[in-house]
């Protein structure tokens, strides 16, 4: 069977990984966030995300395209 040689690598890469924490995903995502917080103002800060119960609202009142009603429907043909 045909090995591709950049999902082989990656394989690798994840094993030396695994490897080098014990094969403890704890471990690994400990180190991450250590790592991260090293880093400070240098990463890019993520979205914030808007709430569930605001973006339900927004939907009602926008008439978002997923929402329908029985005057948007199509009639019968």
């Amino acid at each position: 069977m045909w090995e591709d040689p950049i999902v082989a690598e990656v394989h690798r890469a994840r094993e030396k990984l695994a490897a080098e924490y014990n094969f403890d995903v704890s471990a690994f995502f400990a180190d991450l966030r250590k790592r991260q917080t090293s880093l400070g103002s240098r990463l890019v800060p993520p979205k914030k995300r808007a709430e569930p119960a605001a973006e339900a609202e927004r939907d009602r009142t926008s008439g978002s395209p997923g929402s329908t009603s029985s005057s948007e429907a199509a009639p019968a043909a």
